[in-house]
């Protein structure tokens, strides 16, 4: 089995990569990438600075049909990709943000209600999707997880291979065993 990281530039992208190689036969890739190139169990669009840099995410979105995790700007270009609209946001930089989970799902399942987590808002999600639906919350952002109804897309603002995160670890099992089930 193995996951694919998508380097879109961030300064976690190294860190998503370790953090998944210690769990499962792991790689990271370019976003650029083509779509037909890629073969995996499963794919984690990693954090970036901005929309423009995101090589062809979009498209792995699109037309790939194995799970696909977007952290930070993965989650981003997962709204827009379907429809949703990404806004600046108010806090910039990294911070502790507290996460309501509304929805554990599977891909938050066994994180508490309240998960204390690391992430930078500078650009966030401001309407949701249409077919996705709203996993967690926060007081800074109303879309801080969400999930496609039917497709095994899934994302999340915050970053859960830092130490900062709690459960961080805990989510990107949960996603491995996403793929597992769907191999």
């Amino acid at each position: 089995m193995s996951v694919l990281v998508v380097n879109n530039y961030g300064q976690f992208n190294h860190l998503i990569h370790r953090s998944i190689r210690d769990l499962v036969s792991a790689r990271m890739i370019s976003n650029l990438t083509p779509p037909e190139e890629i073969e995996a169990d499963g794919l984690i669009l990693g954090g970036g600075p901005t929309l423009d840099r995101a090589g062809n995410c979009s498209e792995y979105l699109k037309r790939l049909k194995i799970p696909i995790l977007g952290i930070c700007l993965g989650l981003q270009v997962m709204a827009e990709t379907f429809g949703g609209r990404v806004e600046k946001g108010s806090i910039g930089g990294y911070a502790e943000v507290v996460v309501e989970v509304l929805e554990e799902d599977e891909i938050l399942k066994g994180l508490p209600p309240k998960v204390k987590t690391w992430a930078s808002h500078a650009d966030q999600v401001v309407r949701l999707p249409p077919e996705f639906r709203v996993l967690a919350r926060s007081e800074v952002c109303e879309i801080e997880a969400m999930r496609h109804e039917t497709r095994p897309l899934y994302g999340v603002q915050w970053h859960p291979e830092v130490v900062h995160t709690e459960g961080g670890i805990r989510l990107l099992e949960n996603f491995i065993e996403v793929c597992r089930e769907r191999r």
